[in-house]
């Protein structure tokens, strides 16, 4: 396995495609994220680009328990990423790197999860993303919130090489499996 990012980017888009085409995945809604939600927590998605994992069925059982949901919105990769309160009359507007995202007349929100896509994991839950770093920087911007990382068990990997400005996830759920930090 290469420690070098871009080329192990390439070969986790690579197994998630494949992976993703040939079984359909569908992620459960774990019981530790059912115990935070309630009505007012305010849970931060995403909507997944080609074959990320699919937060849909975590954001309806946020949706269910009263939740604010919110999305993530880019401006340019310079800009930090901010989250936009998101409802079924929210309008979606393309955005830049082929995201999805709220008019950015939605108002901002705070999470108090947030639900990130990645690129590949490893057994401490360090998180290889598409290299911006957006969710690295909203992860020190919003450090009480709790990380949960979404993913196919295909983008597991024995280590990712970390710099310090990575930010570990509390979890990870695949579509086998919910992989929890030992003291986060």
């Amino acid at each position: 396995m290469t420690l070098d990012k871009k080329a192990l980017r390439a070969q986790l888009r690579a197994a998630r495609d494949g992976f993703f085409a040939e079984h359909r995945p569908r992620l459960a809604v774990p019981e530790l994220l059912r115990a935070r939600l309630a009505p007012g927590v305010v849970v931060a998605s995403y909507l997944p680009v080609g074959s990320e994992a699919d937060p849909a069925p975590l954001v309806d059982a946020a949706r269910e328990a009263g939740c604010v949901l919110a999305l993530a919105w880019v401006a340019d990769r310079a800009t930090p990423m901010e989250f936009l309160r998101w409802d079924a009359d929210t309008a979606i507007e393309a955005g830049p790197m082929g995201l999805r995202q709220p008019s950015r007349s939605a108002p901002v929100v705070v999470p108090d999860v947030i639900l990130a896509p990645l690129v590949g994991f490893d057994a401490t839950l360090n998180r290889l993303g598409q290299g911006a770093g957006f969710y690295d920087r909203a992860f020190v911007q919003h450090d009480a919130a709790w990380r949960l990382g979404l993913a196919w068990s295909v983008q597991q990997v024995p280590e990712l090489p970390a710099d310090p400005w990575d930010v570990p996830l509390h979890a990870i759920l695949t579509e086998q499996a919910l992989h929890l930090a030992e003291q986060r």
